[in-house]
């Protein structure tokens, strides 16, 4: 028997969502492989000191986690990490599995069917700077004494952040680099400032990379490396192959008749193609599309080192991730030109994928079940869920019903959103009120807000508060031009199309014109404060690990990795220094006069303390309420469970307190002045 809602205040709705929960089942699987006949991925726990671990689904369907507290399979390369592991089956069936262990950044041999023998080391360490780092790797066992493993070698040379190199790099597997810098051999030369870990053709006989320069990020311009591989395992011979200034190669892989497969955006949008390096004609190499043009997306930012969006089968058909906005797995028959989506009610597919025969494995979640390790057999066009299962542990009923939406902003551009509404199975609005809404920016600011389940949004929109995610002028999955607009003009496209979704819920009836707030994290967090100085459309904010001073950004402050991005996000800091200033929420903090929580994590060397803590030296005094809380042993992005309870009950009682709701379930926040 269906129950009618009863009316209550929006913002009031009794949920059985709490921030123990949802922070219980932040993050998803990832870094998906095969190892022999088994398929491996890392996974998230929350509830032990946010490490990632190491899961195997064995040959008969069993799962276990691999790595025990406090292994952490997580890589700390340009900051953002990548594939962090690689294994192989050894004489005799044994399985050897190599990782990157989170606390030191080594690189550790592990035997998982010996649990009794701990992983041991096999490079060494360096007290210079951030140390010797390293991503995604692959163990050649032809090559060596023993084997190597082959990846990518970040290695500081002084104290400062950009005091860096970045090389293809082979191990060797017995251990004897643990303690010998000198035994780890360099594959390429440091020519590059950032390199992706080597894919080599079938025949080993060559090798392929990615790699890019400053000012550029890889969503900008890369390049593909060449090299003949010897015998011995060197690189020689060393050549570009496409890509340039104006093309973004994100991801290669080798087929198997010696063709290398590559997605490029040199079109517009990332589409797969094909080259044959052997066929060159005039000093060109030439390639072709795979398909013709279909206005959509097969790539997309190289964030991590090793992201997969398309892998090769041995049948010869190609898996793929494709999609305008969202994207969806399909299988390509390359003869054909045929593409088939794989079945299934997934709405979005995250950038890993991993195949063993004639099966493709990926992580896909929808708008109902949260990111699960996937399996699609090509063989018969069926799909099933293999690991880390979807299990509500609420009334789905709870879970929010989104819309994907279109809006028009300024000068008649579309916008993308994904809108949340309040929903509630035995609640509703009472006659007449309008719900609050919180807009969200996604961190980036080059990616991307899915269409996925997320606890922390049913958090919300099961209590009445509404939300709306804005992939704004800059976001990724639309196409190159819909990724540049924000070009120069970071701090104003993105500001303005969150407050185009928000003005257009208002006028729409769907939102309270008075009780409207902004939030986001990273790039996100920039969204919101310069929202916040720079608009009077907010009730109040929350805004998390947040660049808010352009200048210190462009000044060391910040990561290698990220160290230019300003350049094509404001422009050059020699040539626009105003700019860096008058765009920055820490110069327009006398322009702030809505309550906001500032959260920040202590560990953040991407996004430091010392921006907030100037920003709330700036805001000091000033009659603004607000809280900051100050999170010790978090980084970029909150990873431990009492962190993740804290920071989103502190964001519930902002909008409590500002919008007037009655929330006596989560702590009241001290707000000062």
């Amino acid at each position: 028997m269906n129950t009618v809602p009863a009316a209550a205040p929006y913002g009031t709705w009794p949920s059985p969502i709490d921030a123990a929960l949802t922070a219980t089942h932040d993050g998803r699987p990832d870094h998906l492989g095969t190892v022999g006949d088994e398929v491996w991925w890392t996974e998230p726990r929350p509830a032990e000191d946010g490490r990632r671990t190491l899961v195997r689904r064995r040959a008969d369907g069993s799962t276990d986690p691999v790595l025990p507290a406090p292994w952490n399979a997580r890589s700390r390369v340009v900051e953002y990490g990548g594939q962090p592991w690689a294994g192989t089956v050894r004489g005799g069936g044994e399985l050897l599995v190599v990782f990157v262990h989170f606390a030191d950044q080594r690189l550790y041999a592990y035997a998982p069917d010996r649990p009794e023998r701990r992983p041991w080391p096999l490079t060494p360490v360096s007290d210079v700077g951030g140390g010797l780092r390293w991503v995604d790797p692959q163990v050649r066992a032809e090559h060596g004494a023993a084997g190597e493993v082959w990846c990518v070698l970040e290695e500081f040379t002084g104290p400062a952040p950009t005091d860096v190199r970045r090389v293809v790099a082979a191990v060797p597997l017995d251990g004897s680099a643990a303690d010998d810098r000198s035994k780890v051999r360099e594959l390429s030369d440091d020519r590059h400032r950032f390199v992706t870990g080597p894919k080599v053709s079938h025949d080993g006989r060559r090798a392929a990379w990615i790699a890019w320069d400053h000012p550029e990020m890889p969503w900008d311009g890369t390049v593909v490396m060449l090299a003949d591989v010897t015998d011995t395992g060197r690189f020689t011979g060393v050549r570009p192959l496409v890509g340039g200034h104006d093309e973004s190669v994100c991801q290669v892989e080798w087929d198997r008749d010696g063709s290398l497969l590559f997605v490029s955006d040199l079109s517009g949008w990332w589409e797969l193609q094909r080259i044959r390096p052997d066929a060159v004609a005039g000093g060109a190499v030439p390639s072709s599309r795979l398909l013709p043009p279909r206005g959509e997306e097969f790539g997309g930012p190289l964030w991590k080192i090793g992201l997969r969006w398309f892998h090769p089968l041995d049948n010869g058909l190609i898996a793929v991730l494709h999609g305008k906005g969202d994207q969806r797995l399909g299988v390509l028959d390359p003869e054909t030109g045929e593409l088939a989506d794989a079945p299934g009610p997934w709405t979005t597919w995250a950038d890993t994928l991993t195949v063993h025969g004639s099966r493709v494995v990926g992580v896909a979640a929808s708008p109902s079940s949260a990111p699960e390790v996937v399996e699609l057999d090509t063989a018969t066009g069926r799909t099933r869920t293999i690991g880390a299962p979807h299990r509500s542990a609420v009334d789905p009923a709870y879970y929010p019903r989104p819309e994907s939406r279109t809006f028009t902003g300024p000068d008649g551009r579309e916008i993308h959103a994904h809108v949340y509404p309040p929903h509630h199975p035995e609640r509703t609005g009472p006659e007449g009120e309008k719900p609050p809404y919180v807009i969200w920016a996604h961190g980036g600011p080059t990616g991307r807000a899915p269409l996925a389940l997320d606890l922390e949004i049913a958090y919300f929109t099961s209590r009445g508060i509404g939300v709306a995610e804005v992939n704004y002028g800059g976001s990724t999955g639309y196409g190159r031009a819909y990724r540049q607009r924000l070009r120069g003009e970071w701090g104003v496209v993105d500001v303005a199309d969150c407050a185009a979704v928000a003005s257009a819920l208002v006028d729409e009836g769907a939102a309270d014109p008075g009780k409207l707030a902004i939030r986001g994290g990273s790039a996100g967090g920039w969204t919101a404060a310069a929202s916040l100085t720079s608009t009077d459309l907010y009730a109040c904010g929350t805004i998390l690990y947040p660049v808010l001073d352009l200048e210190g950004w462009a000044t060391d402050e910040t990561h290698d990795f990220e160290s230019r991005y300003l350049d094509s996000l404001v422009g050059s800091f020699a040539e626009v220094p105003e700019r860096y200033r008058e765009r920055a929420p820490l110069h327009r903090a006398d322009r702030l006069n809505t309550p906001f929580l500032l959260l920040q994590g202590l560990d953040d060397v991407i996004c430091p303390p010392a921006q907030s803590e100037r920003f709330l030296a700036a805001v000091a005094g000033r009659g603004v309420a607000h809280a900051y809380i100050a999170f010790e042993g978090e980084g970029h992005g909150f990873r431990r469970v009492e962190t993740l309870v804290r920071a989103l009950e502190a964001e519930l009682s902002l909008y409590a307190r500002t919008f007037g709701i009655d929330r006596p379930d989560v702590p009241p926040l001290e707000l000062t002045t």
